[in-house]
């Protein structure tokens, strides 16, 4: 069975290529269309040259040549130019009046025509000769961009449908984390309330000390799970922490739960780093790359954790010696319900995401990654 991310990418890119399909076939069938009407607008300028040829045509002037003439006036929308063998002007129509007053603007006409298309000549008996320039109507120039008005237009409207539909599913994404995490928390304190009266009851029995000192530390583990729960459900606080201590905290205590063989070095540049932020929930942060990095660890290997100061940023780089990513994944491995595990529910890097774009302001990406022989994700955030 195809995931829901591949089913997402599929549908994605037929819809990419059904709009591309149905721009393409409007533009070949426009294109068609002026093509059609450019030839058609060519018979009708030969028309009315030859009408024009014999309107000058001498042996004509006792003939009845009106019709001739009705046919030079129906030519309202083609712009022409009449000119003499040598290239003077003789007649123009269909130019705006205010513009034709001016012989450079007519120059300039007639050089555009001369290098759009061939013009059409006609020869006197005496040997003289008459070319008529002429170019697209107006008309046919707004049909040639009339498709890519309608794409601009479907696009946008295709775009902002987007959007909307984008924040309306985030804002439900984010309602329903919300729902979920406050939930969580309740579930999770009516048990801890217990346990924790429990303890004290166990710590007033004698050799129950070691016992009950473990247990403690577990309920307290368990007290920080719900209250970082109770925080997703909710707009954190951000306050002036050691993000140094933060972070070996996570560190240490992921590096106490994993394989021998696998080594942790932590590298601050330096001792101490102030900064703004949530230390239970970027704690979470920490442990879970953590653990992917150590899930995609097969044996041994090394897990490095870099923090260093970069102009108004500091930055915080895990670097693992695990399987890699591949190039396709390195911006789909924060989806939810992204997860190369048989088992889990792919929402631990979704969270990630969440934590420190949506809370914290920041940014966090795959830096690099290589098939067998890493990945190094990137904490940016800004500093206090």
């Amino acid at each position: 069975m195809m995931s829901n991310l591949k089913i997402k990418k599929i549908s994605k890119r037929l819809l990419l290529f059904s709009a591309l399909a149905i721009g393409l076939a409007i533009l070949w069938f426009t294109n068609s269309l002026v093509e059609d009407l450019r030839r058609e607008e060519r018979i009708k300028v030969k028309i009315w040259a030859a009408a024009t040829e014999q309107t000058t045509d001498i042996d004509n002037l006792d003939e009845d040549i009106s019709f001739v003439f009705e046919v030079i006036n129906l030519n309202k929308t083609i712009p022409v130019i009449l000119t003499n063998g040598k290239g003077k002007i003789l007649y123009h129509k269909n130019f705006p009046e205010k513009k034709a007053l001016h012989s450079d603007y007519l120059a300039d006409q007639l050089l555009s025509m001369q290098n759009a298309q061939d013009p059409i000549t006609f020869e006197y008996a005496d040997g003289k000769s008459n070319m008529i320039y002429y170019k697209d109507s107006i008309l046919l120039t707004r049909l040639q961009y009339f498709p890519f008005m309608i794409l601009f237009a479907v696009g946008l409207f295709i775009l902002l449908g987007y959007l909307t539909f984008s924040a309306s599913r985030k804002s439900e994404q984010n309602k329903v984390w919300a729902g979920m995490a406050k939930e969580t928390a309740h579930q999770l304190g009516t048990p801890l309330t217990s346990l924790m009266g429990w303890l004290v009851l166990l710590k007033d029995k004698e050799g129950m000390e070691e016992l009950a000192f473990e247990m403690n530390k577990d309920l307290l583990r368990l007290q920080t799970i719900s209250e970082r729960f109770s925080k997703i459900g909710s707009q954190p606080e951000l306050y002036q922490t050691d993000l140094n201590k933060t972070l070996e905290r996570s560190f240490f205590y992921m590096k106490d739960r994993s394989s021998s063989k696998i080594e942790f070095v932590l590298r601050p540049d330096s001792p101490s780093l102030l900064i703004d932020l949530n230390p239970q929930l970027f704690g979470w942060v920490i442990e879970n790359i953590l653990r992917n990095s150590i899930d995609a660890i097969q044996g041994e290997g090394s897990i490095y954790l870099y923090i260093k100061e970069q102009g108004n940023r500091v930055l915080v780089d895990i670097k693992d010696t695990g399987r890699g990513l591949r190039s396709a994944h390195m911006k789909t491995v924060f989806e939810p319900g992204y997860t190369t595990k048989k088992r889990g529910w792919g929402l631990g890097l979704s969270l990630v995401k969440r934590i420190i774009e949506d809370y914290h302001k920041g940014q966090v990406f795959v830096l690099q990654s290589e098939l067998g022989k890493g990945t190094t994700f990137r904490i940016s955030l800004v500093k206090s």
